[in-house]
């Protein structure tokens, strides 16, 4: 599993201290990002009751990514329940599966968000193990001023950068861009081109479920998320893991245009959320997605 050098973190708050990386440092391997990937949250009592035997169903169902929630900006512990975390960590890795770590922040405590960030990071399992990455999950609204917002939302993204160095993978976990054009006053000047800068994949919350429940739509929508990344950015070859609609909320139909979709565009990986409400039939049809491999021209996705 890769290894982590971290920068010493002094103070109590903000105050970091980096050693520069060496020159020619190699640029972040996103890999982690890529084939099926599954959804663990600090609310899913069920699956962190048996870390065991959520690890060795994902790896039956062919997952290659765990994205596991460590805390959230509501909760008092930087780390939720650090010893189920350390035995999804030691299973997971155990069986080739690596694991992405992931924290809401609200924006509204900088110091707070940054500090809880670096946790994951750093977090040791009782066998040694980390995570093989981090993603910051971008959807609060807490900051009620967009410009402020941003602010924050970059000066947080450029500290984690800062932190970890330019060979540790991080990923954005950001709105669906279908649904900030539906909610337009939800977040306006949504800062693509600056996140795509700092973090090396983006993990869209596709939830096509909220809005469409046919295959026709599914795949437009599915389609549309994945072409206004890839043109906000600037980046036509950034690694996409896409999560589409809640699991227990899409229909047959609806599952085979986001599958479809998501090999049409060539995406990275691809997922559900969450692991607990993932069924028989749609884990089968995500181990089926031919992914990486784009079959439509750029300017359709």
């Amino acid at each position: 599993m890769p290894r982590l050098s971290l920068c010493a973190v002094v103070g109590v708050a903000v105050g970091l201290v980096c050693v520069a990386p060496p020159a020619g440092a190699r640029p972040a391997d996103a890999a982690v990002y890529s084939g099926v990937g599954s959804w663990v949250d600090i609310f899913a009592t069920a699956a962190r009751r048996d870390p065991e035997d959520v690890v060795r169903s994902l790896s039956l169902h062919g997952v290659r990514t765990l994205y596991l929630e460590t805390s959230n900006a509501t909760q008092r512990e930087a780390i939720v329940h650090p010893l189920v975390v350390g035995q999804f960590l030691d299973y997971a890795h155990a069986l080739g599966i690596d694991v992405v770590a992931w924290y809401l922040p609200s924006l509204a405590s900088p110091s707070r968000d940054l500090a809880r960030a670096l946790a994951a990071i750093r977090y040791r399992s009782p066998l040694g193990q980390r995570f093989d990455s981090f993603a910051l999950d971008i959807e609060s609204s807490d900051v009620r001023s967009v410009a402020l917002r941003n602010e924050r939302l970059l000066s947080l993204s450029r500290s984690i950068r800062l932190a970890v160095g330019p060979s540790y993978p991080l990923g954005a976990i950001i709105p669906s861009p279908v649904g900030m054009w539906l909610h337009p006053k939800y977040w306006p000047d949504f800062p693509y081109e600056q996140l795509g800068a700092l973090y090396d994949a983006f993990v869209p919350m596709a939830y096509f479920s909220y809005h469409v429940h046919t295959q026709a739509g599914a795949y437009a929508y599915t389609r549309n998320v994945v072409h206004a990344i890839r043109v906000e950015t600037g980046r036509r070859d950034v690694p996409i893991q896409l999560i589409g609609g809640i699991a227990d909320a899409i229909g047959s139909g609806a599952m085979s245009g986001f599958a479809r979709a998501a090999a049409d565009c060539g995406v990275s990986g691809i997922s559900l959320y969450a692991y607990l409400e993932t069924n028989a039939s749609e884990w089968r049809r995500l181990a089926g997605v031919p992914l990486g491999a784009r079959r439509l021209p750029a300017s359709k996705c």
